[in-house]
């Protein structure tokens, strides 16, 4: 999926707090419930996969299973 281009890298490191990460933490809501992982937001915003999955569970959202292949039973 295409970034929207409301979420910006941010410097490795520095903290994202108050209004700034209210802001983040919306954009990044509206990226992941639209179907994007949170690889892809890490990726194009620039922090690491924990931060993003900390705000999306910081902002209550239900996160998605993991996918991948389904393996199935031997019958």
């Amino acid at each position: 999926m295409a970034a929207t281009g409301t979420a910006t890298s941010t410097e490795k490191g520095r903290r994202i707090i108050g209004a700034e990460r209210q802001t983040l933490a919306k954009d990044l809501v509206k990226r992941y419930t639209s179907g994007e992982s949170i690889r892809a937001l890490a990726a194009s915003t620039g922090r690491s996969y924990g931060f993003i999955h900390r705000v999306l569970t910081e902002s209550g959202v239900q996160l998605r299973q993991r996918g991948g292949a389904r393996r199935r039973k031997k019958a």
